[in-house]
């Protein structure tokens, strides 16, 4: 027989049994969903992960380790080892080659999320993802002393809105006994969801850390931190003594590297100045194992899919012998019966494969928007390419492989074998 032949008869062959093989075309189709779609999320997350600060070209803090800086400054995770002070702060900013520079503090939270003091400069020139803007959904930036910004997690967790009163605690534990209840402070403004740290954060002014601290040098409650009110306070000094970490835009980007040797030689105090890009890459290769854990479960599943294949086909044998007896009575070739169940079972792979990327970039079409908006994970792409082709090819390569052990056993059927009835 011919090879077109003998693929329209394994087709007609298989929807026979229309039942077992719409199953089986099932079965490959959510294994190949699966495993394409983890990885699309996969990819948008990755790319999400080292977007979530971009255009920045430096992040400057006291001196400790790349990751650790980016840890606390970036995604608010862990503790500095020191401050920096606002002298060093302003010798840097005064730079010529700096277009702009974001002032960072930590160290306080609000019910377990992290406050975050800064400048009004942190919302014009924060970007992530693809240059995309910190934007304001309700209500406005803060303009008081005692004006808070939240993000979107933080409004949504709490359900605040704008005009609400909240305390600030000290440190950043989620249980604080050390509350600033004396200076409370008003929500100005909730942002969008960014899909990035900002979303978990309360944002206030540099002078804001400063006034619910005044009296709290020792790192504990004083004397003059109970007489000290938010009226009083708004009319003292409010200038920053420190601050955690900044966060650098330059106007030229090959001076990216100088400036980076010059702030890591700095000679007033130990400071590290590390570039965004290359720090998320290297925290993302120690958390990537995640996400070698996700693909090899579901290349498990597709692996499963091609099983259930094999043993379709290894279960229909005996019955299917009076059928395969037929074929070469008609003059059918043992080859033919070999090639009609290997092809038989790469036709069912082709067509569960094709299926599950159907269905997947439907789902992707509708979904992408959603997941972009609610996590801030944009998938990589929204159309087959060739990482589908691969996949495809792959799927049904292993089908027909493993295909090559029921056709060999039908191979070694002998008509009279086929012929005869069993008691």
């Amino acid at each position: 027989m011919r090879i077109g032949s003998v693929l329209s008869l394994a087709l007609k062959s298989a929807f026979n049994r229309k039942a077992t093989a719409l199953l089986t075309i099932l079965a490959v189709a959510v294994s190949v969903m699966l495993y394409v779609g983890v990885e699309r999320v996969r990819q948008g997350a990755q790319e999400s992960f080292e977007r979530t600060v971009s255009g920045a070209d430096l992040v400057v803090g006291a001196r400790s380790g790349p990751i650790n800086l980016i840890l606390y400054s970036i995604f608010h995770i862990g503790d500095p080892t020191n401050n920096v002070t606002w002298e060093t702060y302003q010798d840097i900013a005064q730079r010529p080659e700096i277009a702009w520079i974001i002032p960072l503090s930590l160290g306080d939270s609000h019910q377990g999320f992290r406050v975050v003091g800064t400048e009004l400069s942190f919302f014009e020139h924060y970007r992530f993802g693809d240059d995309a803007r910190v934007e304001i959904d309700k209500g406005e930036l803060f303009a008081d002393v005692f004006d808070a910004v939240l993000g979107a997690d933080v409004a949504q967790a709490l359900q605040y809105k704008v005009g609400d009163h909240i305390v600030l605690s000290h440190g950043v534990g989620s249980v604080s006994f050390t509350d600033h209840a004396d200076k409370p402070f008003v929500v100005s403004g909730i942002l969008k969801r960014t899909g990035t740290p900002v979303d978990r954060a309360v944002h206030v002014s540099l002078e804001a850390i400063t006034a619910i601290h005044i009296g709290w040098e020792s790192g504990a409650k004083t004397a003059l931190a109970r007489v000290a009110t938010a009226d009083r306070v708004r009319q003292m000094d409010l200038t920053p003594h420190d601050i955690t970490a900044m966060i650098i835009g330059l106007k030229s980007r090959p001076s990216v590297l100088r400036l980076q040797r010059d702030i890591s030689s700095y000679a007033e105090e130990p400071l590290l100045a590390v570039i965004p890009g290359v720090a998320l890459s290297q925290l993302w290769d120690v958390i990537g194992i995640v996400e070698r854990l996700l693909s090899a479960i579901s290349a498990c599943v597709v692996a499963v899919g091609l099983v259930v294949i094999l043993v379709t086909i290894l279960t229909s044998l005996n019955e299917r012998r009076r059928e395969m007896a037929i074929l070469r009575s008609v003059g059918a070739s043992p080859a033919d019966i070999f090639l009609l169940l290997v092809m038989e079972a790469a036709a069912l792979a082709f067509l569960g494969a094709l299926t599950g990327l159907a269905l997947l970039y439907g789902a992707l079409v509708l979904l992408a928007p959603l997941i972009l908006s609610t996590t801030g994970v944009p998938l990589s792409s929204v159309r087959p390419d060739m990482f589908d082709v691969a996949v495809v090819a792959a799927v049904v390569a292993s089908a027909a492989a493993l295909a090559l052990i029921p056709a060999w056993r039908a191979f070694r059927n002998s008509l009279a074998d086929g012929l005869s009835i069993r008691i």
